[in-house]
């Protein structure tokens, strides 16, 4: 079992318990088109496969944790020495330097220096306000300080956990309906897409630029169909509104939307973690998926 690096919006630490248990436990290869901090990946370790996101910095610190994971903790230590000079107000200044540097280094989608890039994402995820990733209508990350102690923005193990998880997977920053062209039969998909409001205020579509409205809920669903037709198992969580979406007419019967229960805090203070309905839908009969999960060690 890997741990995750980053801390990342609507992650699934809180509920692999929910999750594992409902995908598939024999498959060919895996696929994952909404990756974010990629608990459940790391829980499964699986041997092959893709993993995606539309956010371009995430993908790009992935393949440096991949591919470059010495540079990557030494730029780190590099920081990691510079905060731990400085007192609290030094410290929100050098915080927003540093946000600047990061979104001065993608010009046109490109990257200017990939491991550094990469460092800083890091950084900032350790030391920005509740471990959040959000961009303005722009595409800049706009998350203020977090006032965060001692920081560790080095995470030098999970680093290398991750490092050896991703070998022999393919990283990619597409829509997600790549996988469409990529899954095939025997494949599992596990779909963590950005979560259906729950009501009018309350969203998580809109931490990346351009969001994730409707429109894209629904071709989801019907690429879940899609995929069940070519025999890849398919397990998909959403927010407990989007149970109408898989409980229509034209989904297959073989699709189960089972409720669950999380525990969420975004954009509030950790400690008013409270239950919220979610559900987790999936194609894989009882008698073929995972089964129970033995504890998982929840620490940040």
């Amino acid at each position: 079992m890997v741990k995750p690096v980053l801390k990342w919006a609507g992650g699934k630490t809180q509920i692999l318990h929910e999750v594992i248990p409902r995908l598939p436990s024999d498959f060919n290869h895996y696929h994952e088109p909404f990756f974010g901090g990629g608990a459940v990946f790391f829980d499964l370790e699986p041997p092959n496969g893709t993993i995606n996101d539309k956010n371009s910095r995430l993908m790009n610190f992935y393949r440096v944790v991949r591919n470059q994971p010495d540079a990557l903790i030494e730029t780190c230590k590099e920081l990691q020495r510079e905060i731990d000079e400085l007192g609290e107000e030094e410290t929100e200044k050098y915080y927003y330097d540093r946000r600047d540097e990061f979104n001065s280094l993608r010009q046109h989608g490109l990257c200017e220096n990939e491991v550094r890039e990469a460092s800083l994402l890091l950084f900032l995820n350790r030391t920005c306000y509740n471990g959040l990733f959000r961009e303005n209508n722009s595409g800049e990350f706009n998350v203020p300080f977090g006032s965060r102690h001692d920081p560790d923005v080095v995470r030098e193990d999970r680093v290398r956990g991750v490092h050896r998880a991703l070998q022999n997977t393919d990283i990619r920053n597409q829509d997600f309906s790549y996988v469409k062209h990529v899954a095939q039969e025997g494949d599992a998909v596990y779909f963590d897409p950005p979560y259906k409001p729950v009501n009018d205020t309350a969203s998580f579509e809109d931490y990346l630029a351009g969001g994730f409205g409707q429109e894209q809920q629904e071709a989801l669903r019907d690429l879940a169909i899609h995929l069940h037709e070519q025999g890849v198992s398919v397990t998909i969580s959403n927010s407990w509104p989007a149970r109408a979406l898989y409980e229509g007419d034209d989904v297959p019967d073989a699709f189960e939307v089972e409720p669950i229960t999380a525990n969420r805090t975004i954009n509030s203070k950790g400690g008013d973690r409270t239950g919220t309905k979610e559900i987790v839908v999936t194609n894989v009969p009882k008698n073929k998926r995972q089964g129970t999960l033995s504890a998982y060690n929840n620490t940040d």
